[in-house]
């Protein structure tokens, strides 16, 4: 199925906040509509926030109705809206910059000349996101042992992307190449991706999933249960250190602890040179209520305090590699990210 697609002027998320239980599509037809769609996490997956925000650019445009000498200061106001919906993937700004330098190309245009270059910018970086996960697939696949069991956490697959996924990308092609056993799905709290997410993505595809709380992945490690794990990544700093969903930092250290290798997968776009250090990140923080409920259900004190980070940070030194559309690095992380992606 697809995570997004453009129809008859209008952008059409799956939303992921309904899944497993429901299949909906939502139709999104202005920039205001795609931006709250992002803050709700209808869309999520830092590629997948990248691309949605390309396309909400491009709704900006579309429906314009002043006149074509402020068109880039109202294209500006678009810009910094979806912009300020998430702090922590770099992919966002990635994709709003690129969007931006499209436009700057174009300017004192029309409407209709400003707004198909938009869409064909964004058309672009949604097709290109797929490649690129195929590729991320294609070197991930070195390092996966035949019969493997990979353990990863939240969701990296296609739900996350444009299509195919980057840590699911790396599973896909695995099990396309006959090489996976199985992989253990961690629930990833508070708001279980790997739960509603990845399980349901992978059965979708017929590949065998087991669901394991997260509190139970360093117990699966010392019965020797897994060969590999791979996660994903909202941003990865220029010495290697990397943001991921709440929890990836716990089984980094876990996994140094048995000896398996730890590896992230995540395209070009993830990588932010900007950043000297994880310390730099950005780190969102959303409401008390994900983690005192379950959807609607109170499962805490309604009035308990609450500490709600979204991400954490991975030290360069946990990681075994990162797999990426230009093949995988290695440590030493700050010389071999600048000699790969210093001129991306």
């Amino acid at each position: 199925m697809d995570t997004m697609y453009w129809k008859d002027d209008s952008l059409y998320l799956l939303d992921q906040t309904r899944l497993p239980v429901e299949v909906t599509y939502v139709k999104l037809e202005t920039y205001d509509q795609v931006a709250e769609a992002i803050k709700t996490m209808k869309v999520r997956g830092a590629p997948a926030i990248g691309a949605a925000a390309a396309y909400g650019m491009a709704l900006g445009a579309l429906k314009y109705t002043g006149s074509e000498k402020d068109i880039e200061q109202y294209l500006r106001n678009v810009y910094e809206t979806l912009k300020a919906t998430r702090p922590t993937a770099v992919n966002l700004f990635w994709a709003l910059d690129r969007m931006w330098k499209r436009l700057q190309k174009v300017e004192n245009k029309a409407k209709d000349i400003i707004f198909n270059a938009l869409i064909d910018e964004a058309n672009a970086i949604f097709q290109e996101d797929i490649e690129l996960n195929k590729k991320i697939g294609k070197y991930g696949l070195d390092v996966v042992p035949d019969n493997a069991t990979i353990l990863t956490h939240c969701n990296a697959g296609a739900l996350a992307t444009a299509g195919y996924g980057t840590a699911l990308g790396v599973v896909r092609a695995a099990y396309e190449a006959g090489k996976l056993k199985m992989v253990y799905a961690d629930e990833t709290r508070p708001l279980l991706q790997g739960a509603r997410l990845t399980a349901f993505e992978l059965m979708e595809d017929g590949i065998d999933v087991t669901l394991i709380c997260d509190n139970m992945a360093g117990y699966v490690m010392s019965l020797g249960l897994v060969d590999l794990i791979v996660v994903g990544a909202d941003r990865v700093t220029a010495n290697g250190d990397v943001a991921n969903k709440i929890g990836t930092y716990s089984l980094a250290i876990l996994a140094k602890e048995h000896g398996i290798p730890f590896y992230v997968a995540a395209p070009y776009s993830t990588i932010d040179l900007n950043l000297k250090s994880g310390k730099d990140i950005p780190i969102e923080e959303r409401n008390p209520d994900e983690v005192r409920k379950i959807g609607k259900q109170l499962i805490a004190p309604e009035r308990v305090k609450v500490f709600n980070p979204a991400f954490d940070v991975t030290p360069a030194r946990y990681i075994t590699g990162i797999i990426t559309d230009k093949g995988i690095v290695r440590p030493p992380y700050k010389e071999n990210i600048q000699k790969l992606f210093g001129g991306k």
